[in-house]
């Protein structure tokens, strides 16, 4: 019963690396998104329900049921997978990414959301770039040094493909994960720009979840926290075992 890990946008498998370290367990899985610092399969539409099709798969070959993970889009994932395979997860765990009736895309997704406009942003993104703007999130400088070095043409073009598949996420999945009976334990930053802490609330309340609100953080908890969030998750596992 391993813990899976679904990271989000512009991340890879190597935002898990600090959070990995202060786990005690070891049957730990955090792939890359495809197309997110390798290659996209053949054929892959990089749409949102792309990624939920490859998500179930992974996890299927993993060996469910697994203690899923999610941040960012990874939470968005995460979310839409356990409304529809919860037979897949034992419990679950997610933050900073809502499939919200009532939430509004940040102005970069919206930007990224509308062609020819988000093409002209992701030539404009380059890796200073993104590490600056990383950092004035507060990512680490080394982490944030490390995720600009893989965006790429490829990572650019699946974000846009994935963002303009989901202007109507929130009005799609919400309904389903309203249904979702499985452990969930929901981790937000307080301080996110993206994602009001609002939306944590509203989302631990839906799943009738536990909720860990983390103060002075940002939106990369898993950077930013990864001890605190490291604790709060084998508590939750520790619960849900005994």
């Amino acid at each position: 019963m391993p813990a899976f890990l679904v990271h989000g946008v512009p991340d890879t498998h190597r935002l898990w690396g600090p959070l990995r370290a202060r786990l005690r367990r070891t049957d730990v899985i955090a792939p890359s998104l495809p197309g997110f610092g390798c290659a996209l399969p053949p054929g892959f539409a990089a749409t949102k329900e792309a990624y939920v099709d490859w998500l179930v798969r992974e996890i299927e070959r993993a060996g469910a049921p697994v203690d899923l993970v999610g941040h960012d889009w990874g939470a968005l994932l995460v979310q839409r997978l356990v409304s529809l395979r919860p037979d897949l997860v034992r419990t679950w765990a997610c933050g900073d990414g809502p499939a919200d009736t009532e939430y509004v895309w940040h102005d970069l997704a919206q930007q990224w959301q509308t062609p020819g406009v988000g093409e002209q942003v992701m030539e404009a993104i380059t890796p200073d770039a993104t590490a600056e703007a990383l950092a004035a999130a507060g990512v680490p400088a080394e982490s944030a040094r490390e995720t600009a070095r893989h965006v790429d043409a490829t990572m650019k073009d699946a974000i846009l493909r994935l963002y303009r598949s989901a202007v109507r996420v929130g009005a799609e999945w919400q309904p389903d994960v309203e249904k979702v009976t499985r452990p969930a334990l929901i981790v937000w930053a307080q301080d996110d720009p993206y994602v009001a802490p609002r939306f944590g609330e509203r989302l631990a309340a839906r799943v009738r979840g536990e909720l860990v609100m983390l103060e002075a953080c940002g939106h990369w908890w898993p950077l930013q926290r990864p001890a605190a969030v490291a604790a709060a998750l084998e508590r939750f596992w520790a619960r849900q075992a005994a």
